[in-house]
């Protein structure tokens, strides 16, 4: 299974995550399958592939409880749902 989540770079004290699709069994620094955005938490900025986050949303992906906050607050969800409203 494939999930969206949280992967930690920068350095010390000064976190910067990326957003990946990895798979469930690999840990938290493990090799992903792509690379859908970025969140600093410390400027609180936030930037998202929509189309690739959109993608790995509708093979099935399951975004974790903090991607899941990120992508609410950037309407990401709104968007699924405006593309299969207008697929049926």
């Amino acid at each position: 299974m494939v999930k969206l989540r949280l992967k930690r770079c920068g350095r010390k004290q000064r976190a910067i995550y990326r957003i990946v699709a990895i798979d469930v069994r690999s840990r938290r620094e493990g090799r992903d399958l792509r690379k859908v955005g970025f969140y600093d938490p410390i400027k609180n900025q936030t930037y998202s592939n929509v189309p690739a986050i959109l993608y790995f949303l509708e093979k099935g992906a399951q975004p974790t409880g903090t991607v899941h906050d990120i992508s609410k607050k950037a309407e990401i969800f709104k968007e699924l749902r405006l593309i299969t409203r207008t697929l049926k």
